[in-house]
């Protein structure tokens, strides 16, 4: 036998055997990008520091913190004007926001997936090898050079969000800079974020010591801030624990319910169809009923409160109301569930995602978990009835006749995907960070 065909035989011998079962392959190191600690660690003060918001006022972590398995507990929740944190969030009477949120608060978890093909509920950052930038964003291909990735390149959208985290346009240098449209260049939204974060001394020094091409505080870029947050996430929040991995490992096996969950899932429910892969998605995009709750993902003098999803990407008619499929670790801790977070209940949102065709017209508005918010008109979508229409006829034919029996299963099974490990994370919530701002506990 020649030296090749040896080699291909241990190659084979070893590599890890297909589930009969039709279960994935467990997740391994070869799965996720390599993490420079000293970069993530520097990315971890940038997480909780509310030096990056117009107003010094929010953070990364305000909407996205461990005590809510990193999102923030709500269905949409209230960005600048509002305080507080996760569902004890509410709108300062002397500072009302203008709007809640248009959208759920995403999970953090896996984003150091090294085959991650797409960020946001309609995937309008993904990866692009056409593109300059290897990506493609709803900016300019200039202003997306210098980003490690796409995970770096996301949170270019918070920071310049007057909703979010900039600030109305009238409260400080980031907001009106971006009124203005200076984004990028001395002076651009960007540049007035990375001068605050250079002006202190602690962040100048890990900058420099995490990047040796940096030679003085001046040149520190705000893609440089971003590529440090992209590499704290990475490092902090990989999920490959649980006890469905373990199963996957042959280290211990599922039982009772959450084993029939997973026979479902794997099975007759069709759940894998779209959940598929080692990290449970297809990467794709499906309408499936979603019902629509609060404003709507719309332009700011759009007078509508739907969200057309996907289709705003594309302008695909395909793929009006469609979402993208999202990872399911910790799936059972990071609800309310939806794009909009309309589903408070995982056995309810089980259900009618079951049945997409059934589900906005039987949808119970009780489970929107929302922050109070005068004036705001949080149900207009689910209101009309010829919304309602549009949202049924756009959704999947696909669906499935499940008993409660079978719900409660596959609940359980998605308990099972469940990590304590990750969702504490490996640093935590910092004591405090280098612009001495408080940090949300």
């Amino acid at each position: 036998m020649t030296t090749f065909r040896l080699l291909l035989l241990a190659l084979f011998l070893c590599a890890p055997a297909a589930h009969s079962d039709g279960l994935p392959r467990p997740l391994s190191d070869a799965d996720f990008i390599p993490v420079n600690e000293d970069e993530a660690r520097l990315g971890w003060l940038l997480f909780y520091d509310p030096i990056l918001s117009g107003n010094r006022n929010i953070s990364c972590a305000s909407c996205h913190h461990p005590r809510f398995a990193t999102a923030d507990g709500v269905s949409l929740t209230l960005g600048e004007g509002g305080i507080g944190l996760g569902p004890s969030r509410r709108a300062d009477p002397d500072n009302l926001p203008e709007r809640r949120l248009p959208r759920n608060s995403t999970a953090l978890f896996n984003l150091g997936a090294a085959d991650l093909p797409a960020l946001f509920h309609d995937g309008r950052i993904e990866l692009d090898p056409t593109r300059k930038a290897g990506f493609r964003t709803p900016l300019e291909d200039d202003m997306a050079s210098g980003f490690s990735g796409i995970v770096s390149a996301q949170t270019m959208f918070p920071v310049l969000s007057q909703d979010e985290m900039a600030g109305h346009y009238s409260e400080n240098d980031v907001a009106q800079a971006v009124r203005q449209g200076r984004i990028t260049g001395p002076g651009g939204a960007w540049d007035i974020i990375a001068r605050r974060v250079a002006a202190i001394p602690e962040y100048s020094a890990r900058f420099r010591e995490v990047y040796p091409h940096l030679d003085a505080p001046g040149d520190i870029h705000f893609t440089d801030i971003s590529n440090a947050i992209a590499a704290f996430m990475a490092f902090e929040w990989r999920s490959d624990d649980s006890a469905f991995d373990r199963h996957l490992r042959g280290e211990a096996t599922l039982e009772g319910a959450a084993a029939a969950g997973m026979e479902l899932f794997y099975g007759p429910s069709g759940c894998a169809d779209c959940h598929a892969g080692p990290f449970l998605t297809d990467h794709g995009f499906h309408a499936m009923g979603m019902p629509q709750i609060g404003p709507g993902k719309v332009g700011r003098f759009e007078r509508h409160a739907r969200d057309e999803g996907r289709f705003r990407v594309t302008a695909n008619p395909a793929d009006l109301f469609a979402f993208r499929t999202p990872a399911l670790r910790n799936v059972a801790r990071t609800g309310p569930w939806g794009h909009d977070g309309a589903y408070s209940d995982l056995e309810a949102f089980v259900a009618d995602h079951a049945d997409p065709k059934a589900a906005p017209e039987r949808y119970n508005r009780a489970q929107a978990v929302l922050p109070a918010l005068p004036g705001a008109s949080d149900f207009a979508v689910m209101d009309d009835p010829a919304e309602v229409a549009a949202l049924r006829k756009a959704a999947t034919d696909w669906g499935v006749a499940l008993s409660g029996t079978e719900i409660a299963a596959l609940v359980a099974f998605l308990e099972s995907l469940t990590d304590e490990a990750a969702i504490a994370g490996r640093l935590g919530v910092p004591d405090a960070v280098p612009s001495g701002l408080p940090v949300e506990r």
